[in-house]
């Protein structure tokens, strides 16, 4: 029996529900279903019996409003019936509409509220002070009112009242919720004061400075959870017996230190996630005391040691220990936990064999053990009872795989298996009846001869991702025009031996890279269907034919194009479309003539692009200058001709880093005024760590597209896996420029490599080029340069590779720094030096012989030297999510911690 509805209740609450549009097109989530408020007529006077409404028993006033996902789209302003319901104990309107409209502050009114919820509603701008009048709340929920999509942006923020005056005269909070709002100050203090609160939800809200250790000693907290937050700083404090946390997450933060001993005090904690901080040294036993817990998350910090013993973790059903540093024998124990779904050792330091005992773990779901030093044979007859595997990843260890399993009986669940790395000469047996798989990474193996057909029809209609590259395959058996699998959207099958003509991808494809193979002919015609087509990457073959023009049309998809390093002629296709999505073109090392299309300059998003090495008959493309994110410009060794023009633009170039126009006919003065305008090259930042590279989401996964770069320098041609981002060079060797070095080339103060080699360049070298602090190279030989080296270049202390020969320098080498090492081939053809690198020594400060002229003969016909780049795809790095570019020379200030990433191929 409903109490009866009070008239101006029953009123406030009509008038409340006209103030909105109300319809299955405002609804978040279930559509097609009548919202509570559908109940609110006339008709039924007794409000009390109206949906979401809850009225005192007693006295029939209108306690709670419960209009979670009611369909709400509008405003609520401050003169809104809402408040007049002043009796009101619960009001949650979560989950609707209210377009961005700011809190009214008439909340204030509603001073017996104990439980507010506004999150998830759209909702922006200030929090209103009025609510810290609330006195009486005991939870307040205000989180995550963002886009429709996601939590993706902060819609709240709390600047004014600040944290600390918001929550000062809540002292009777239990729970408080403020995901993704903007709280731009440190945590405050008093909110470790306040005993009651149990629940304590602060993900991404921008948080600053250092965390109170006391947050972790409330007396009645149960769950607390900060995540998100890079800028909270802090440790964990010592834990009392006397706690109930039962729910610890921190979580992408900037806390550091070691877990204290005294986590095994926390007896009722079921969940402890650390993933993502700065936490270090060993963990210690007592966290197996931690006997209730059922998930422990560590990942992604620099713990270090052995395993401590989890025997008593009977409950633990998920562990996740990856990205760490751990060390020694998997223990023997971890196979007792028989209740775990999910096992993580990922990227960690653990070595010898996987247990036998493994298989005890008949609930496992999820196993992954890649990237550390385990060794041994494994039978995987050992692993065939684990029959609820989805997932199996064991790649980059040093295993060895004996025997085969029976193929009807094992792995019926498996929908990702990633064996990488793992030594196997011959495809998997057991695939052949898998039907659920997804992903599938069999790359860095010696599986040799064909792709069998059975492999073909693994899967055929669920798998998105196929890895087999940096194998020994040489075709497919019965070589299929199209590839069979339906669903597939990223296929690698790059750095094998594949022959014959190019297989076309599925429909659904939207990553194809077979680069680096030994592919014939020419680009078959049903490419230009895969519409879908993000990435594409044919390079390192010895494909033939025009490139179709298709491939300028299919620039409203593709992100990557990468001909490179092929046997292509004609010319390049004119067909470059407005909404171009290109970020990289790459057509260098091919025989294309004729001139660039105008049509390029629609792309741009384009970053990079490289027509190297081809037979381009043209002028300096000044018009490239006007695309915003051009870094990486690479021109050489073409038919480039005429003089560079000043710029037709006020702001041209203005992200370019690299410019490489070497080995072409450009003739006139250096472009002076280019060099003023290239804005991006005067930058340093010389703890900027980023790379450039374009990531690319797809359904399932996220690629990262990695070049690598091939250096030419003091006669040893080496590979650079990533270049970083602040990296910056200019190359106009090899051409027949003339005049004076300009000043304005001092400007460019971010240069690491600056080659004006094999030129007709006169006068003197500017004294302001000392002014270039991150100059690593540098190469002015076989030019008609007179006068002496400025003694400022003695300043470059990164500069470690010089050369200035054959030219008309007179007086002594500076000395000091680096020009103390390098060797007198950097010298020679001046004969009027004089310096201890040279035989000639310096007898008195002037004292040396008038120069002599520098012969010229082999001027014209080029140099013999030569400091050449180029750059070539060498893969696409991937992190697959069940869950462009170029990379680093070395630089010399970083060089050992580039050594430890990335390593040297020579």
């Amino acid at each position: 029996m409903h109490p009866l509805c009070h008239a101006a209740e029953r009123s406030a609450l009509l008038q409340f529900k006209e103030g909105f549009i109300i319809n299955n097109s405002t609804c978040r989530f279930v559509r097609h279903y009548l919202p509570p408020v559908a109940s609110w007529t006339l008709e039924n006077s007794s409000c009390c019996s109206w949906d979401g409404v809850y009225c005192d028993k007693k006295s029939g006033h209108v306690i709670g409003l419960e209009l979670i996902n009611s369909c709400l789209y509008g405003s609520i302003n401050s003169s809104s019936s809402l408040f007049q319901l002043v009796h009101l104990q619960l009001l949650d309107l979560s989950y609707n509409n209210f377009n961005f409209s700011q809190i009214p502050s008439s909340i204030g009114n509603l001073s017996k509220l104990q439980d507010l919820r506004l999150s998830n509603s759209f909702f922006s701008g200030q929090i209103p002070s009025e609510i810290s009048q609330l006195s009486t709340l005991s939870s307040l929920d205000l989180s995550c009112n963002s886009h429709p999509s996601s939590c993706s942006f902060f819609g709240l923020e709390l600047k004014r009242p600040h944290f600390e005056s918001l929550v000062q005269n809540l002292t009777n909070l239990e729970a408080l919720f403020l995901s993704l709002v903007n709280i731009p100050y440190p945590v405050p203090s008093l909110l470790a004061n306040m005993s009651s609160l149990s629940f304590l939800i602060l993900t991404s809200c921008g948080l600053l400075g250092e965390l109170p250790t006391n947050i972790f000693q409330l007396p009645n907290a149960e769950f607390l959870h900060l995540v998100q937050n890079p800028g909270l700083i802090g440790n964990l404090p010592d834990f009392n017996r006397t706690s109930h946390l039962k729910y610890l997450c921190v979580m992408e933060t900037g806390m550091s230190g070691e877990i204290p001993g005294s986590i095994g005090n926390l007896g009722s904690l079921e969940q402890l996630i650390l993933d993502s901080n700065n936490f270090s040294g060993l963990v210690l036993p007592s966290i197996g005391n931690l006997s209730k817990l059922t998930v422990m998350m560590l990942s992604g910090n620099s713990f270090r040691g052995n395993l401590p013993s989890f025997a008593n973790l009977n409950h633990l059903a998920s562990l996740n220990l990856g990205s760490n540093g751990f060390a020694g024998p998997i223990p023997c124990d971890l196979m007792n936990l028989t209740r775990l779904t999910t096992l993580n050792l990922e990227s960690n330091k653990f070595q010898g064999p996987i247990p036998s005992s493994i298989s005890r773990l008949k609930n496992l779901m999820n196993l992954d053990l890649s990237f550390n030093n385990l060794s041994g044979t494994m039978e995987l007859d050992s692993l065939h009872v684990l029959k609820n595997l989805t997932t199996l990843n064991l790649s980059f260890n040093k295993l060895s795989f004996l025997g085969k399993i029976n193929s009807s009986a094992s792995f019926r669940n498996l929908m990702t298996l990633s064996l990488a790395s793992c030594n196997l000469s011959e495809f998997p047996q057991y695939l052949q009846n898998l039907d659920r798989l997804i992903y599938v990474d069999l790359s860095y193996n010696n599986i040799r001869g064909l792709v069998p057909q059975w492999f073909l029809e693994t899967s055929k209609e669920t798998l998105l991702n196929v890895d087999l590259s940096h194998n020994f395959l040489t075709g497919f058996d019965q070589s299929p025009l199209v590839l069979p699998w339906y669903t597939l959207e990223i296929l690698k099958i790059d750095s094998n031996r594949i022959q014959g003509s190019l297989p076309v991808p599925p429909l659904s494809t939207v990553s194809y890279i077979i680069s680096n193979n030994s592919l014939t002919g020419e680009i078959p015609p049903l490419i230009c269907n895969r519409t879908l087509l993000q990435v594409l990457d044919l390079s390192k073959n010895s494909l033939s034919g025009q490139i179709p023009e298709c491939m300028g049309s299919l620039s409203n998809s593709l992100s990557i194009l990468n001909l490179g390093s092929n046997n292509f002629h004609g010319t390049i296709p004119r067909t470059w479309t407005l909404g171009c999505k290109l970020r990289m073109i790459n057509l260098g090392q091919n025989k294309l003539k004729g001139l660039i299309p105008r049509s390029m300059s629609k792309c741009a998003m384009l970053e990079i692009l490289d027509l190297g090495h081809n037979q381009i008959n043209d002028t300096f493309p000044f018009w490239l200058g006007t695309l915003p994110e051009l870094k990486i410009l690479i021109l050489r060794y073409n038919k480039f001709h005429g003089a560079i023009e000043s710029p037709y633009f006020k702001s041209t170039f203005p992200k370019l880093r690299i410019i490489d126009l070497s080995y072409n006919g450009l003739v006139g003065n250096l472009p002076s005024e280019y060099f003023n305008s290239c804005s991006s090259m005067k930058i340093i930042d010389e703890e900027q760590l980023a790379y450039l590279q374009a990531d690319i989401s797809f359904v399932m996964a996220r690629e990262y597209y990695d070049y690598s770069i091939i250096v030419k320098n003091k006669g040893l041609r080496t590979e650079y896996a990533k270049i970083i981002a602040v990296f910056a060079l200019l190359d106009f060797s090899g051409n027949k420029f003339e005049g004076e070095v300009p000043e304005s080339i001092a400007t460019l103060k971010g240069l690491i490599a600056l080659d004006l080699s094999n030129n007709f360049l006169s006068g003197h070298i500017p004294s302001a080029m000392g002014n270039l602090t991150q100059l690593e190279s540098l190469d002015l030989s076989l030019n008609k340069l007179s006068g002496e080296i400025p003694q400022q270049l003695a300043q470059l202390t990164f500069l470690s590779f010089i050369n200035v020969s054959y030219n008309n320098f007179t007086g002594p080498i500076p000395r000091g720094n680096q020009f103390d090492t390098f060797l007198n081939n950097s010298f020679e053809g001046n004969s009027g030096f004089c310096g201890n690198q040279l035989s000639r020594k310096c007898e008195g400060p002037k004292a040396f012989l008038p120069p002599l002229s520098a012969s010229t003969d082999n001027q014209e016909s080029g140099s013999s030297i030569e400091f050449d780049w180029e750059i070539v795809v060498i893969g696409y790095g991937s992190g697959f999510i069940i869950g462009v570019v170029i990379g680093h020379i070395v630089i010399t200030r970083k060089h050992d911690w580039f050594l430890k990433n990335f390593g040297i191929r020579q």
